[in-house]
This record gives C-alpha cells, structure tokens and sequence, in this order.
C-alpha cells in the first residue's frame, strides 16, 4: 500500500516551492560543502518556504509505521510516492536531527522518535486521566493493560499499565505509540462497532486485512459481522488473530456525547487466560472502569 500523509499535510503539497534537506552521513559520497550549498541553493530558490518540505519528512517518518522494518532509500521512495533524491535528502536530514541512524545501507529510527509521540501523550488529558485506573484494573486482574484511541484504520497506544510478569514490550499490548490495525484487534473492533456499517466497509477496502496468524479473519464478510457482535455485546473479545497465544478483551470509553473516543483493554496469554475467564473474570472490571473513565472525560 502507498503511504500517503495525512490530509491536513497533504494539503501543504499544493505550495510549488520545495526545500532540498542534505547533509553528508558517514559513508555517504556527498561531501559537507556539497550539502550545504544545495541547502542554501534550494533556501534561495524557494525564499525559504519549507512548508512543503515539511509535508514529505512526516511522510517518511511515518513510513516507517507502515514497514516496522529498517528501509532503504528506494523502499522509502516507493511507500511514500518520492523521488529517490527526495526521499534520499528526508532520510539524511532526518538522520541529521537524530530521528534516524544510517548504517551505510538501510535507516533505522531512534529512541529520539519517541519524543514525538510523548508530546502528544503528555498533553493529553485522556491519557492522564485514565492512567490511575489502568493501573488500577492492572492490579486487581494481574493483567496487562491498555487505552488505544482510533487514527485512520489503526489504534494508537496512549496509555498503559504492564503486569509484572510481563517481561516483553513487543508482544501485542505494545509500546506507547504502537500502531495496530484496527480489523483483526479488540480495541479496533470495538471502534469499528462504533461505525456505521457502510464506513466500516469503507475503512476495510481502503485498507485490505492481511493475515497475521492462521486465526486472523481477512474476509470483509466475516470482519462485518464480528463487529456486529461487538456492536451487539458492548466489547470485543479477539483470540490469536493478531499475535499467536494472545487474547484481548476490550470495551468502549466514550465522550459526555455518549461517542467512542478510546477503548480499554486486557489482554493474557494462553492458555493462564481463556475466553470464558476473560468474560467472567475481566469483562465485569474492565466495563467498570472504562466507566469511571468515561464519566471524567
């Protein structure tokens, strides 16, 4: 699939003018004066609009969350619709600032990253709001906890609480910012039975489910009618369609317009956890406090 930035960016493609990023990188055969007199070459070009510049270094970032993998210069082009030069001078400023390293071939993001998406965790309310009821919830089920908000056919992780027996940060709860697809999660399900059934549809064909484990529901037939179950039961309960062994179970957080704005999760590994402990042991807490949740927002 190509990536494509978000609308709002998009937007700032409409302006002609592009500024050129460059920097010389260790094993690069662009030399340091090379580098800034292209910089300054492309400054006095445009009259030192960046704008659109802007636009297509979050693209590369962002391509990044689509591949999850290290990149290339040419895998960057082709997900984010770049020429080879312009992807190649995104990668190399971004490196520049620290968001990336370079290891002569391919491009890594750093732990600098993570301060993009801390900004937005800090100054969210919701997230503060929740965490002591996460940790609540965490400690009276012994189970790792998440809130997830919805961003374009993904939720995003805002908050969590880890038991601690969880040794892991990779697994399926994830770090802070973890983008999981919306189609085969709890907290995805359950946002997608917020949805009309038409916008449902809509989500799924703009973004076709891939398989993940042999569990994993990819028929758009079979996905409709799981969230109508959601829709029907008030949560979502996904077993193994995302990473083997794992098992979610997730209910709405809503706004005082009575609108999903978050979901709440518990997720355990198998077989310690299975559906019939998480609906008769976890259901009744976790409605609880995605409750309390809700009555502060």
């Amino acid at each position: 699939m190509t990536l494509r930035p978000p609308p709002a960016i998009r937007k700032l493609y409409a302006y002609r003018t592009e500024m050129l990023y460059a920097y010389a990188g260790s094993g690069m055969s662009t030399s340091d004066a090379d580098a800034k007199a292209e910089v300054k070459e492309a400054r006095e070009r445009s009259g030192g609009d960046s704008l659109a510049g802007l636009a297509k270094g979050i693209a590369v970032l962002e391509a990044f969350t689509t591949a999850r993998s290290p990149l290339t210069i040419a895998e960057t082009a082709r997900l984010t619709d770049l020429s080879r030069p312009t992807a190649r001078r995104c990668l190399l400023t971004l490196t520049e600032l620290g968001y990336l390293r370079f290891d002569g071939k391919r491009f890594t993001p750093t732990r600098r990253v993570l301060r993009l998406g801390s900004a937005y965790i800090g100054s969210d309310s919701l997230s503060s709001i929740a965490q002591p009821h996460l940790e609540t919830l965490r400690d009276l089920l012994r189970q790792s906890v998440a809130l997830t908000v919805w961003d374009e056919g993904d939720t995003v992780v805002v908050a969590r609480a880890d038991a601690d027996h969880v040794l892991a940060v990779g697994g399926l709860l994830g770090r802070l910012g973890r983008r999981l697809p919306a189609y085969c999660t709890a907290s995805g399900r359950v946002f997608l039975a917020a949805m009309s059934p038409e916008e449902v549809a809509a989500t799924l064909s703009g973004r076709p489910p891939q398989p993940h484990t042999h569990l994993t529901l990819t028929d758009p037939a079979d996905i409709l009618r799981a969230v109508d179950e959601v829709r029907a039961n008030g949560y979502a309960l996904v077993d193994s369609e995302l990473e083997p062994g794992y098992l979610v179970i997730a209910a709405p957080v809503y706004d005082s317009n009575g609108k999903t704005i978050a979901v709440l999760s518990v997720s355990g590994t198998k077989p310690q956890v299975s559906a019939e402990k998480a609906l008769d042991a976890f259901l009744p807490a976790l409605q609880e406090h995605a409750d309390r949740i809700s009555r502060l927002t």
